[in-house]
């Protein structure tokens, strides 16, 4: 199968997107009050289900689904036929008289698709195959084709297809705590998906003629129906992935005899499928230091070469999952290994399916990253719960329960350049991890991107970053994020926007949120606090559908930190972080040898000329309801100015200007004077130019060539969110200074965040006072309305 490339010249190409970011204001037109105000109604309203604290209520309930499914690939007619029996369950407190199913394969088909809003271009480059398809008029073939449906019984049941959803009309409303069970037959056209694209298909090796199979989202399976939207039936255009119900598995796959299969859960029978000497092999990985290769590199060569025409049936079982994919092809090496994980005492199968074209990669790195993997997620989440957890090298990345597909080749003569074997070992660990999120704490993905793929890409940063402290990251250190945030904000989108209507998929939806979520560890919060609250977010969620504000409210609940400012700014806007040091004042302590005496004692009298109160209060209180007040039908509270007010006491008003201090002020010792006079006094003035309230991290460089950092939490903001200041008193001169030296706020202009060189210096006076006072003009918290005890 040979597709012929074409290019195209002369092509004029326009791009651009429009997304407004949600500017969600209490204050508008104030410098505070907005940035750090509560969430509030922005979040649902917590109820039975969904509780205040992020956890889930008392009444909280979910569907069930359970499946029984026998299919049959077809590898010369490139076929799938599959009959599957569903048991649905109906938890909820809503009678139902219709469910809703997913036909993801009706992405390809050109009368089926979801992809109805997506504009078409001409390509610059292309193959024939992709210009037949972009051309395509009519029905090209491809989706899904149900060829009976029927209840328990038999009878057929009445269903509409509408683009990938289907709908089933229930023969009698299904009411709570009830069970459905219902029948169907498909079958579909594999999709080459080197060409065609897509996460399930075929791939076709022209050198040795065989094919590699990835089966995903290939069978009918029900939509999620919850709490908080009914049902999630958004169609599937391809891009936001999946909300599924939780359920039990029994899949019976029908194959060429020479193929070996990797699936979704357990395979029940392996001993009817593999060769006893397979089996030896496999049954000695259980307990080996290494992965043991249970089909061979040389062993996998010669099955390409022989193509039997018999059959085998793999069967596999797999509980409490959410989904089922599966893989088939003569053209695997199979390797092996068991990874503990201590927290439950689960002993998992890690294994790896590879063709020849990996080899030099996969043999010595995958399967021990996947067990690297879900060890290092354990600790950071919940233990991982499942007996299998598997890697397949097939040129893409996609993650189910159990199972994923990724990418990692050598070139022809078995080398490899470190890019590619960081690339590989970085879409392993991500896609591996995707056990936790959303396999396990069971997000919507097709509404909520990010709480699969940023929440995942946060813990695949410091998975990498545990199995090789110089793993080139690229998601999860906020310098990385910083390109991204400066563009103009008519190309960026809140993360809290649906996966469909994102112009920068992999920035919005991977890095920026894996992004937060480090600076929220390791700047914000500190490990300790986000580690045992993530883990509780992961430990209520698990096997549940979380929301993004279960995330919030829990990670609130379990640290007693407030947040809010910060899932305000990072995840609902738009404006990135720049914090500015505009200025640095620099003094030392003055000490006067005398300061003057103190003032006799005198009354001031501050009373307003005109009272605008005062008419209204004549109305509506003294002359009407005068008899009512408690002072004045309690002489003993009644006071000097009591009556003053009242004009029962007289005052000499060429007093009224002096101030009564009631102190005296005294020079400063000698001992204090020594302890502030070798000081040095700086006062740091911030700006905040970006609009993201973020913490200021200052770092003094002292002249004897010394450091110093002081973190100053972000709530410095709050009552100005534009500029702010620090005063520091310091024992050593300061040479220089530098705003987040670490590069750990994402800050997107590093060019005002830097002070050097010796700044204006003034004099800082300083006295001591036995209680308040006025020196040389300046207020020293003196009551303007002080009178002495009695008078």
């Amino acid at each position: 199968m040979i597709n012929k490339l074409f290019t195209l010249s002369g092509l004029l190409l326009f791009s651009g997107s429009l997304a407004m970011a949600q500017n969600i204001q209490n204050n508008p037109g104030s410098n505070h009050g907005n940035k750090f105000e509560q969430l509030g109604t922005i979040l649902p309203t917590p109820n039975e289900q969904r509780t205040a604290s992020g956890a889930p209520g008392v009444k909280y309930w979910q569907q069930r689904a359970d499946y029984n499914i026998k299919c049959e690939l077809d590898e010369k007619n490139l076929l799938l036929t599959g009959a599957e029996t569903i048991t649905y369950t109906n938890n909820s407190p809503d009678p139902l008289t219709y469910i809703w199913l997913q036909l993801d394969e009706n992405e390809h088909s050109t009368s089926k698709s979801a992809n109805y809003q997506d504009a078409t271009k001409m390509p610059a480059i292309g193959t024939t195959q992709s210009l037949d398809q972009l051309s395509a008029k009519g029905d090209n073939g491809d989706g899904i084709n149900i060829t009976k449906l029927t209840d328990a019984l038999g009878k057929n049941l009445k269903y509409t297809v509408n683009k990938t959803m289907m709908r089933v009309d229930l023969p009698v409303a299904l009411k709570t705590g009830q069970k459905f069970i219902f029948n169907i037959n498909w079958n579909y056209k594999i999709t080459d998906r080197m060409s065609v694209g897509g996460r399930g298909g075929y791939e076709y090796f022209p050198a040795d003629g065989n094919y590699l199979f990835t089966m995903t989202q290939w069978y009918p399976r029900l939509c999620v129906y919850s709490d908080f939207q009914g049902w999630q039936n958004h169609q599937f255009t391809g891009r936001g992935e999946f909300a599924l119900t939780f359920g039990d598995f029994k899949v019976q796959m029908t194959v060429p005899a020479d193929h070996l299969v990797g699936s979704t859960g357990e395979c029940i029978n392996y001993s009817a499928v593999l060769s006893p000497t397979q089996l030896s092999r496999y049954n000695t990985a259980k307990t080996a230091m290494a992965p043991v290769e249970i089909q061979t590199l040389a062993e996998a060569k010669t099955a390409e070469t022989k193509k039997s025409t018999a059959k085998k049936t793999w069967v596999f079982n797999a509980n409490n999952v959410r989904d089922f994919a599966w893989t088939s092809s003569r053209k695997f090496i199979w390797d092996a290994m068991p990874q503990k994980i201590q927290a439950n005492n689960n002993t998992v199968m890690c294994m790896s399916f590879y063709g020849k074209e990996a080899y030099h990669l996969y043999s010595k790195f995958s399967t021990r990253a996947v067990a690297h993997t879900i060890k290092t997620y354990s600790d950071f989440t919940i233990p991982y719960p499942y007996p299998v957890a598997q890697s397949i090298e097939a040129a893409n990345g996609m993650e189910y329960p159990m199972i994923c597909f990724n990418y990692g080749r050598t070139d022809a003569d078995g080398t490899y350049s470190e890019s590619t074997k960081n690339g590989m070992l970085g879409v392993i660990i991500h896609e591996v991890g995707h056990n936790f999120f959303p396999m396990i704490v069971n997000s919507d993905e097709r509404q909520w991107t990010w709480m699969d793929e940023g929440l995942n890409s946060f813990v695949e940063y410091l998975t990498e970053e545990l199995w090789d402290n110089k793993f080139p990251s690229k998601k999860g250190p906020a310098y990385t994020i910083v390109d991204y945030m400066k563009l103009p904000k008519d190309e960026l989108e809140p993360i809290m926007t649906n996966s469909e209507n994102i112009a920068r998929f992999g920035p919005n939806a991977y890095s920026k949120p894996a992004t937060g979520l480090n600076i929220l560890r390791e700047t914000i919060m500190g490990r300790e606090l986000f580690d045992y609250a993530f883990k509780e977010y992961s430990r209520r969620w698990a096997f549940k559908h979380p929301e993004p504000a279960d995330l919030f409210r829990t990670m609130e609940d379990a640290s007693g930190e407030d947040l809010d400012w910060f899932w305000r700014g990072w995840f609902y806007g738009t404006d990135p972080c720049d914090i500015a040091l505009d200025s640095v004042k620099f003094a030392k302590a003055d000490f006067p040898k005398e300061v003057p005496a103190a003032r006799s004692r005198m009354l001031k009298i501050d009373k307003p000329a005109v009272n605008a109160f005062e008419d209204i209060s004549k109305i509506r209180n003294r002359e009407e309801r005068k008899d009512n007040f408690y002072a004045d039908k309690n002489p003993a509270a009644q006071d000097f100015y009591y009556k003053y007010d009242r004009g029962l006491v007289s005052v000499d008003t060429t007093l009224t200007n002096k101030v009564e201090t009631g102190m005296s002020l005294e020079t400063v010792p000698d001992s204090v004077q020594d302890k502030y006079k070798n000081k040095f006094l700086y006062e740091l003035s911030f700006s905040n130019r970006g609009g993201l309230v973020m913490p200021i991290i200052v770092e003094f460089t002292y002249k004897d060539g010394t450091k110093e950092i002081d973190r100053i939490p972000a709530q410095i903001w709050r009552h100005n969110e534009l500029k702010t200041s620090k005063f520091y008193v310091k024992d050593k001169e300061v040479e220089s200074i530098l705003i987040d030296p670490l590069r750990e706020t994402a800050d997107i202009d590093t060019s005002n965040n830097t002070w050097g060189g010796k700044a204006k210096e003034s004099k800082f006076k300083t006295f001591k006072a036995k209680a308040g006072g006025t020196v040389r003009g300046q207020s020293v918290g003196l009551n303007p309305m002080k009178v002495a005890a009695g008078k």
